[in-house]
């Protein structure tokens, strides 16, 4: 299995555009490493490493909702109108 994924990879993988993954990437949500940047490059080559990809998936995977606490009702009832 790969150790780096590509912004295509990813977006064929959840099934969006490549301008969601990057989305993703610019908002800090999906880390990812420039590999494109030189001397002379405009566009930045984003890889996603394994981790990363791992980390992404747990924090936008579903989690069951909590249980809520019942509250109980007050013992201590004062009668006014006997």
């Amino acid at each position: 299995m790969r150790e780096t994924f590509s912004v295509h990879d990813i977006a064929s993988r959840f099934d969006v555009t490549e301008h969601t993954v990057l989305s993703w990437i610019n908002s800090g949500e999906l880390r990812a490493v420039n590999v494109g940047r030189r001397a002379g490059m405009k566009k930045p080559r984003w890889r996603i490493t394994r981790a990363a990809l791992e980390a992404f998936e747990r924090l936008r995977s579903v989690t069951p909702p909590r249980s809520k606490v019942k509250r109980r009702k007050c013992q201590d009832v004062i009668e006014f109108y006997k």
